[in-house]
């Protein structure tokens, strides 16, 4: 699944192609991609004539903020535009966007949604397992009141708020696993498996502490390598080991600097112990635990 840096460089794409860019048509391949409004009719009627003025992220979540121009023959005239809600996405497992000029191929038969300007200019929403969603949230109401998953995030690892004092009264209360408390959204918003498995091998924590007996020297060092991690994936593009790609069709490059993720058997770059691979709540972990304590 897309975590926080691919998420972070799929809305660094979408803001730097999508600045002139007015939806004209809307054609929705799969109605279920779309979960807000219920009725697709709505959705497309919803954003006709509108255009994303600012993009924003919250942890996994994209969202873009509309403008919409009230009649075809006002796009010249900046005074009639009006805030139009916001467009929410979730790539989840597979989603991924592809930018095309003009004269676009056919969709493939993983297109879900595809958004087109006057001029033929095309954003499609491609989702091989057809897992992601979109809203559109109109004018007036809140997309956390709409979307629970959004409602319920933990701070940004970014955010001021992710400090030592959150750390330890949050998980100081936690007796699953770190690596489990990584993972779950209301405590951090934006990490998923992969930047979990990297950040505690940095920091030298195995994945079976429980969360509560991290200590504090420990969580300054976790905090400060979840921060690096994620600085240096979003700087790569992200990770590629399966589906994602950028909106230009670019895979991420951070996958080339992983320690540990996906490198079961491998040796370790520090110490040349082997990576283990083994199921934590479900999900596959890797760490040296000779390096990580």
């Amino acid at each position: 699944m897309p975590e926080l840096p691919e998420v972070e460089t799929v809305r660094k794409g979408l803001e730097k192609k999508l600045k002139n860019f007015i939806i004209k048509e809307v054609k929705i391949l799969r109605s279920s991609t779309i979960a807000y409004p219920y009725n697709n009719s709505d959705f497309i009627e919803g954003i006709y004539n509108s255009f994303i003025q600012r993009w924003d992220r919250r942890g996994k979540y994209l969202l873009g903020y509309l403008k919409k121009y009230i009649n075809d023959h006002d796009i010249e005239n900046k005074a009639t535009l009006k805030d139009n809600g916001c467009l929410v996405i979730h790539l989840r497992m597979t989603g991924y966007f592809n930018w095309y000029e003009s004269d676009a191929p056919d969709p493939c038969k993983h297109t879900r949604v595809r958004f087109i300007d006057i001029t033929k200019n095309e954003l499609r929403f491609i989702d091989v397992r057809s897992f992601g969603k979109i809203w559109w949230i109109r004018e007036g109401l809140r997309p956390d009141k709409i979307i629970k998953g959004l409602a319920s995030l933990g701070p940004e690892p970014f955010a001021e708020d992710f400090n030592l004092t959150y750390l330890k009264k949050e998980l100081s209360k936690r007796t699953k696993t770190i690596k489990s408390a990584l993972l779950d959204q209301t405590i951090i918003a934006g990490i998923g498996n992969i930047y979990a498995d990297e950040s505690l091998y940095e920091a030298g924590i195995s994945p079976y502490r429980q969360a509560k007996k991290i200590k504090k020297k420990e969580l300054i060092k976790l905090r400060e390598s979840i921060i690096d991690v994620l600085t240096k994936s979003i700087g790569s593009g992200g990770t590629t080991f399966s589906d994602f790609r950028d909106i230009e069709g670019s895979n991420g490059n951070y996958s080339m600097l992983a320690n540990v993720y996906r490198r079961t058997g491998e040796e370790c770059y520090k110490c040349k112990n082997v990576i283990q691979r083994n199921k934590i709540s479900g999900r596959s972990t890797h760490w040296c635990n000779n390096c990580q304590k």
